[in-house]
């Protein structure tokens, strides 16, 4: 009996081994962009806790819905403080196209937001505005707005720094 204990649990702790490395971690959402036919995927960084690690942003020309991976535009991998909530596309610059928003919750008690702007334009994709620190109430959306109307440095007319 005592011979037959040990390969058994061996056994069993193998099979618990090979069930954690299989099991997904992390959350992943899929939109499609309004107004195309690209899908976006945006995924925590798999293996990372739920509260910090890295997201990565993934475009596809998702005009097949059969083959919705088949055809990648663009990714991008960013650092991550809390957990990713939702995936917004508003066209924070009014150019008649949407911008990718991914807005993340901290896992503190403080509940803070953030949010990213991503431009996907052709094969590229940017990152063109952050906000951090937001009360857990505030509109992500008119925080990168105003963030993206802000004067920038050396516009013409200034005097260049010496």
């Amino acid at each position: 009996m005592s011979k037959l204990l040990l390969p058994c649990l061996a056994i069993l702790a193998v099979a618990g081994c090979a069930t954690e490395t299989s099991r997904p971690s992390g959350r992943v959402i899929e939109a499609m962009m309004p107004g195309a036919s690209t899908l976006v995927v945006v995924a925590e960084g798999g293996r990372e806790p739920r509260s910090m690690g890295s997201y990565s942003v993934r475009a596809y020309a998702g005009s097949d819905p059969r083959y919705a991976y088949d055809r990648f535009i663009a990714g991008i991998v960013r650092p991550r403080d809390g957990t990713v909530e939702r995936v917004l596309f508003p066209d924070l610059d009014h150019d008649g196209r949407p911008e990718i928003v991914v807005v993340m919750r901290s896992a503190g008690s403080g509940d803070f937001v953030c949010a990213e702007a991503l431009r996907l334009r052709a094969t590229t994709l940017l990152l063109v505005a952050s906000v951090c620190g937001l009360s857990k109430d505030a509109d992500p959306v008119r925080a990168l707005e105003e963030k993206l109307a802000e004067p920038r440095q050396g516009r013409r007319g200034q005097e260049p720094r010496r």
